[in-house]
């Protein structure tokens, strides 16, 4: 038991051995929640307290639930395998695969990813003849989505007006083709999971009683109907553990609600509220610049980081002219810094919008440093994998219809759109699926199809009974995507993806055991639907890791760099727009980012920034100011060119006159003619005084200041 509690601080001991209360940990970054929330699950079973069997452990990725499983195995003598510990989709997944027909499932029900669902969107449009440019698909999946996470089905969902009343419509007709063809989005296991136990007295009560101890992680990120599904579990008296960093909660856009962590707060921890505060990441500098920023959030549960590391180095600040000079100088800081000694691995890039990569990766390639776009095209997501999953998919499933359309002329068979088309008329008018309305065709369009249905059918045959990895390996030859790789000119990357995906097949036999309901396939098929969203990383050379800001949390580097601290750019404009809410949530952005660094942090702007293909005229983020001035190393020259004078309280480094009026680069102001610009450079003094202003539509304008008269706004 020592050895269990040895080396837990204060407050870690203080969590992890509390007695069966509802307890809310607020844990901030690096300060060892995972740590406290695997030992306090050793705690309890170690005790006496639980089995393995009365635990729930909810976490948000695979990754975290197998990082979590690993630490628990080293903890305590116990086989983890059959403990419930998963993401909420894993878990609901599992829960349903279990109890497929009171869900009222098919046994080999298949799970959408995104791609997925957008496709039967797509397909759905084109079959009922609705215009994509009124009721754009992607625009329809998030409305679905967004109601499914709210718990809200078609027909509860609000209408106010016609448009709202077609795309309700639109979601109906989406949930009868889902019923249809028996497959679920992601959305749709946690809702199905919450109806089923909601209006099963009998099977809600047998996990009430089973699950004594429910622990969730992350409990910032969870959306309305995750926090549902918590508390209906817990409703037969489980003791609700939760820990989470509302400072950290920066998926709004997903529908996380931060709130319900003060929800949580007032209807089940009360008074049992442990606040870890203590970091073993960041150097105190770091931590000192967080607090600064974070603390003007008026929305918070309330905490401050520490640590006893020492202040370490003063945060590097840096403003230029340019997005372009800002790569130059993050790319030959990166280079000091290899030399030194700093692994590219350990040095981090981030940036609020994806757009901004392409300068720094081209100043990257450019000086021929080694580099890797985090969360790039993801292996379940490559386009030969998906091709050899859908022709999995139809032999445990052949009325997927997504699946069907994939690959049912891939490689090419000679069935042309027309074929499919008539297809497609058919399934509808006589509602089934795209496999059996296959029957139907006559003349060259039921031959081609039908040898695609014969060639599904005899892979049945043939691969029945066959290990998994061997029958993934007969399909992928079989099919003809082997052959189809060979023979293109640039299919040797395809083609060893495909033998990756083989060992994928063989490692999840070993790794699994025993297989779930369904069997092997169904299970390896769920596999790679739930982890389609996790990053696989890549093998090679070590390279710097370029990033979006929300794609790094929950990771942690030696050296970062947050570029692009400008108002509009971050906080995003978007955000801005949205008042007090979004603006907070940008703030808490920003809090990640800086404490993603150990050792070294950078912040830069760019006085001018190429977006979207327009030249930007920006002012330093409102973050930068937050920042106290005495942990500031600025980097910036002095005396540079008369076009980019000194502008905000960041900037003050540059020794340029700045004309009389109290006027200053990147100053919005309005005139009577041009309307609302921003002053982008300005020169000469006294009566000889003129300022450029960008007036957006009007263009650029020069104007003697003596005469523009022009006002603040």
């Amino acid at each position: 038991m020592s050895d269990l509690l040895a080396n837990l601080n204060s407050p870690q001991l203080q969590a992890v051995t509390l007695p069966p209360v509802h307890a809310l940990i607020l844990a901030g970054a690096g300060s060892g929640k995972t740590r406290v929330l695997t030992t306090r699950i050793a705690w309890l079973m170690s005790t006496g307290q639980v089995g393995p069997h009365g635990v729930l452990a909810v976490t948000f990725t695979n990754k975290a639930a197998k990082e979590m499983t690993a630490r628990l195995s080293s903890l305590v003598p116990i086989n983890t395998r059959g403990m419930w510990i998963g993401t909420f989709h894993g878990l609901c997944n599992r829960l349903l695969r279990a109890h497929y027909r009171e869900a009222g499932l098919p046994q080999t029900f298949q799970i959408l990813d995104s791609a997925d669902q957008l496709a039967m969107v797509k397909r759905l449009l084109k079959n009922l003849n609705v215009d994509d440019e009124k009721y754009p698909p992607r625009e329809l999946c998030h409305f679905i989505n967004a109601h499914k996470e709210q718990g809200v089905r078609a027909a509860q969902a609000e209408v106010y007006d016609n448009y709202t009343q077609k795309r309700v419509e639109l979601y109906a007709e989406y949930e009868n083709q889902c019923n249809r063809e028996g497959v679920v989005d992601f959305a749709e296991l946690l809702l199905r999971c919450y109806e089923l136990l909601q209006r099963n007295e009998p099977l809600r009560k047998h996990y009430q009683e089973r699950f004594r101890y429910i622990l969730v992680d992350e409990v910032q990120d969870t959306n309305k109907l995750q926090y549902a599904w918590l508390k209906l579990l817990a409703g037969g008296g489980a003791v609700v553990f939760a820990v989470g960093d509302d400072d950290q909660s920066i998926y709004r856009f997903r529908g996380a609600e931060v709130g319900n962590m003060r929800d949580f707060e007032r209807e089940y921890a009360g008074d049992n509220v442990i606040r870890l505060e203590q970091n073993y990441r960041s150097h105190g500098n770091i931590l000192a610049a967080a607090n600064a920023i974070i603390k003007n959030n008026r929305e918070r549960l309330g905490k401050n980081l520490w640590t006893d590391a020492g202040d370490g180095e003063p945060i590097r600040a840096f403003e230029a002219y340019s997005d372009l000079e800002e790569a130059r100088f993050v790319v030959e800081e990166i280079r000091e810094l290899v030399r030194d000694g700093i692994s590219p691995t350990q040095i981090a890039l981030l940036y609020r919008s994806n757009a901004q990569s392409r300068v720094l990766e081209n100043e990257l390639f450019t000086k021929n440093v080694p580099y890797k776009v985090y969360g790039g095209l993801r292996f379940f997501e490559r386009q030969e994998i998906k091709h050899a999953l859908a022709y999995l998919r139809l032999l445990g499933n052949p009325d997927d219809d997504t699946a069907f359309l994939r690959v049912v002329n891939f490689p090419t068979r000679g069935i042309g759109a027309r074929s499919l088309e008539n297809l497609q008329a058919t399934a509808h008018q006589t509602n089934s699926s795209l496999y059996n309305a296959a029957a139907s065709l006559t003349g060259k369009s039921g031959q081609t199809v039908g040898a695609f249905i014969r060639l599904i059918e005899q892979l049945r045959v043939e691969t029945n009974g066959l290990p998994l990895p061997e029958m993934v390996e007969h399909v992928i030859e079989k099919s003809g995507l082997a052959q189809h790789y060979r023979t293109d000119k640039e299919g040797q990357d395809r083609l060893e993806n495909l033998d990756e995906l083989i060992n994928a097949a063989a490692t999840f036999i070993d790794d699994e055991g025993a297989i779930g309901e369904g069997g092997a396939l169904v299970s390896f098929l769920t596999l790679a639907s739930l982890e389609a969203g996790e990053h696989q990383a890549g093998e090679g050379q070590e390279a710097v890791q370029l990033m979006s800001v929300h794609a790094a949390k929950g990771l942690e580097f030696d050296v970062v760099f947050v570029t692009g601290l400008e108002q509009g750019l971050f906080p995003h404009e978007n955000s801005v727009n949205e008042g007090k809410d979004g603006m907070e949530e940008e703030r808490r952005l920003m809090y990640v980012a800086v404490t993603r660094a150990r050792q070294r942090l950078y912040v830069s702007c760019a006085q001018t920034r190429m977006l979207h293909g327009q030249t930007r005229y920006c002012v330093p983020s409102c973050f930068l100011d937050e920042i106290p001035e005495n942990l500031l190393l600025k980097l910036n020259k002095k005396a540079e060119p008369a076009a980019f004078p000194a502008f905000g309280s960041f900037g003050g480094g540059y020794a340029e006159p700045v004309p009389s009026g109290g006027l200053r680069v990147g100053q919005t102001v309005e005139h009577a003619k041009f309307g609302i610009g921003v002053i982008v450079s300005t020169e000469g003094r006294g009566a000889d005084a003129r300022v450029q202003i960008n007036f957006g539509r009007s263009g650029m304008k020069w104007l003697a200041l003596e005469y523009a008269k022009l006002t603040p706004v």
